[in-house]
């Protein structure tokens, strides 16, 4: 019973981690993405590419820069919709690093997926060989061989001798209380 509830577990935590990399997956109209110390902005269209009135790039749809404390800020992309000029926005402000490894939901989904069946799979082959098989037969409790006679016990040392009630202290922590 155990493991059916694990399995819906599993298949629960599959599902949303499945959901979160299906929504990743989306494409917005404008996007920002950084990716070791660069970081691309996508405009929904080819346009002009403007930082502080000053033109960036023109003629393209994503725009690659480098990432540090000169680059960072307000960017806009001039494009044409229906003879008509539009500007899309883009405020740039992240964590950027040249040597950083970015964790997909997808992969990381997959791991745990594997991981929770294999550890599944490995708790049901324990169980079953481990799970205790009845014989056939009644078995004997089988009793400790006789010992031979001989010696008899040694006798007990004189430091292992009972108290002396008269010599025993009476402090209120040296008395032993026997009860029922």
């Amino acid at each position: 019973m155990k493991i059916h509830s694990m399995g819906v577990r599993a298949v629960i935590a599959m599902t949303l981690l499945l959901s979160l990399a299906a929504s990743e997956e989306e494409t917005a109209k404008g996007s920002v993405k950084f990716k070791g110390g660069n970081f691309t902005m996508r405009c929904p269209v080819y346009g002009k590419w403007y930082r502080r009135s000053a033109q960036v790039g023109d003629g393209e749809d994503s725009l690659e820069l480098n990432y540090n404390s000169d680059t960072k800020g307000l960017y806009k992309c001039v494009y044409k919709d229906n003879e008509e000029d539009k500007e899309y926005y883009f405020y740039v402000k992240g964590k950027a690093c040249a040597n950083c490894i970015e964790l997909e939901a997808a992969p990381l989904a997959l791991a745990i997926t594997v991981d929770m069946a294999g550890t599944i799979i490995l708790m049901m082959i324990i169980y079953k060989c481990t799970k205790k098989k009845s014989s056939a037969g009644s078995t004997q409790a089988s009793k400790a061989p006789a010992r031979a006679g001989g010696r008899a016990p040694p006798v007990p040392s004189p430091d292992y001798e009972a108290l002396n009630p008269h010599t025993r202290s009476q402090d209120p922590y040296a008395i032993v209380s026997r009860t029922g």
